[in-house]
């Protein structure tokens, strides 16, 4: 199928930019519902073609492929787009370090002996009276 060149940059700008790609198998869409200008039936033969250099790998799964970029695939859409090495896909970006969280010692629920929550520490057993009752061990 021939596939302009300019729907081709813009599906595999995509597919570097975010690193994954979702195709609902859907061949009569007029277009895709993340890429501008391409039709779905585009992008699934573009998928299909990398899929059998082993560039992606396609997870198939109710109607929809899930595409994931290959390291071979990057190094061909990098040589293809022409991108310096510096640019890496947004799965292969390393995520910035969480903050690091209060410490957690004896006051997260009050202090320290005795303290915290009172239905844990035996304190607050109001709720079982030695009068009346037909549990275990108060009935008649």
């Amino acid at each position: 199928m021939f596939i302009p060149k300019a729907n081709r940059i813009a599906v595999f700008s995509y597919l570097f930019r975010e690193g994954v790609l979702v195709v609902k198998k859907d061949t009569v869409s007029p277009t895709h519902p993340h890429i501008e200008g391409c039709t779905n039936l585009e992008v699934l033969n573009l998928v299909k073609s990398l899929r059998s250099r082993n560039y992606v790998r396609v997870t198939f799964s109710w109607q929809h492929h899930y595409v994931y970029l290959t390291d071979e695939g990057i190094e061909y859409l990098r040589g293809y787009l022409a991108l310096p090495p510096e640019i890496v896909p947004a799965t292969h970006k390393k995520a910035a370090s969480r903050p690091d969280g209060r410490e957690r010692d004896e006051d997260r629920f009050g202090g320290g002996e005795g303290g915290g929550r009172p239905a844990f520490r035996g304190g607050d057993r109001e709720y079982r009276s030695r009068e009346g009752g037909f549990g275990r061990g108060g009935g008649m």
